[in-house]
């Protein structure tokens, strides 16, 4: 059962501009948003199989969010990504996969994102009990000196054959292997398509060139906008995506192309907006937007992760993706942060902007 938040508690000064954000940018009539029936009124009519459209709805009719239009997926591949031990060390039972999927359950998720290894060991037991999304790709972490490219791990008939209803991959769009990469996530999305897998893109971009003068612009909204652009153009069926944090990132490295419209009617500098201009290059919402819930920073992990998922919702986005500010923690209080994201899509005082 959700439970009413307290907003002005969770959002503190922040509470009445997030809530209250009517976005004239991009206005909501413009957006295909999340509904119960997104899979039959949007996806049904592209080029994805009957297979893919059972596949994805049974991402839509799990968990706690079930029938509501939105998703609540947890992701735990950060023992590649960042190392088993720095991920794990702060509540080591998630060294053992078993916990990574039961938490899954416990917590009321839409679906488990995690490593070939670790759905694979799980697979038998509960691949029928939550749907398993199938990371396909990883940054290897072990390198000296540490390195950042996404290499294949695992197939997609390893997805297929363990019973998994999705595959994730992640694209360095930016980075100089990202040519590579979309060329080898392409054919991955292809060949999970045609064995009736749904498709989740990591849209993230990495290039020591998107830091200027002081500033990190690889979460600037005209950067992430456009790795969601080229995200959806390779068939992803749903976009993992940062919050973003600023904006301006064409003009602060002067490469590439943009329109001074992105920044004088198409975005603002409130969050909301931002995220919209995320989602409007997720073909206006054809495609659903996850943001991801972000690094685990300890006392303000549950506030943080609330806000994030009022400007998601709020932007028109799908739903959250959050791994460490839950599973780098005790178990119940976990739980509890899980359910109160959760509880921000089931609450009908947070309306779309």
């Amino acid at each position: 059962m959700a439970q009413k938040l307290n907003f002005e508690e969770f959002l503190g000064a922040d509470c009445r501009s997030l809530l209250e954000h009517k976005c004239t940018t991009i206005p909501k009539q413009n957006l295909v948003l999340p509904s119960a029936d997104w899979v039959s009124q949007i996806l049904s009519y592209s080029d994805r199989n009957p297979r893919v459209l059972r596949s994805m709805q049974s991402l839509f009719t799990t968990g706690r969010l079930a029938n509501t239009g939105y998703v609540s997926i947890f992701p735990v591949d950060q023992g590649v990504e960042h190392s088993a031990g720095a991920s794990f060390a702060p509540n080591p039972q998630f060294f053992d996969p078993e916990n990574i999927v039961k938490f899954a359950i416990e917590s009321g998720c839409s679906g488990v994102a995690s490593t070939l290894g670790v759905l694979g060991i799980a697979a038998r037991k509960y691949a029928h009990k939550i749907p398993f999304v199938l990371k396909l790709n990883h940054n290897e972490f072990l390198s000296l000196p540490n390195k950042y490219d996404q290499s294949m791990f695992a197939s997609v008939k390893q997805a297929a054959d363990m019973g998994a209803v999705a595959v994730g991959a992640t694209v360095y769009f930016g980075s100089p292997e990202s040519a590579r990469q979309i060329r080898e996530v392409s054919e991955a999305f292809q060949a999970a398509h045609e064995l009736g897998l749904g498709t989740i893109l990591w849209c993230y971009t990495r290039n020591n060139g998107f830091k200027v003068d002081g500033v990190d612009y690889h979460t600037a909204a005209d950067f992430t906008g456009q790795a969601n652009h080229l995200g959806v153009t390779i068939a992803a069926d749903m976009i993992k995506q940062k919050m973003p944090t600023n904006n301006g990132g064409y003009k602060a490295t002067k490469h590439g192309k943009t329109h001074e419209k992105v920044y004088t009617e198409l975005t603002s500098d409130h969050p909301i907006d931002l995220t919209r201009y995320q989602l409007a290059n997720c073909y206006m919402g054809r495609i659903g937007l996850i943001n991801s819930g972000g690094e685990s920073k300890g006392a303000s992990d549950l506030a943080d992760a609330v806000k994030t998922a009022v400007i998601n919702k709020r932007a028109g986005g799908m739903g959250l993706i959050a791994g460490r500010k839950a599973f780098q923690r005790p178990w119940s209080e976990g739980i509890a942060l899980m359910h109160a994201i959760q509880d921000v899509y089931l609450d009908s005082r947070v309306t779309i902007a």
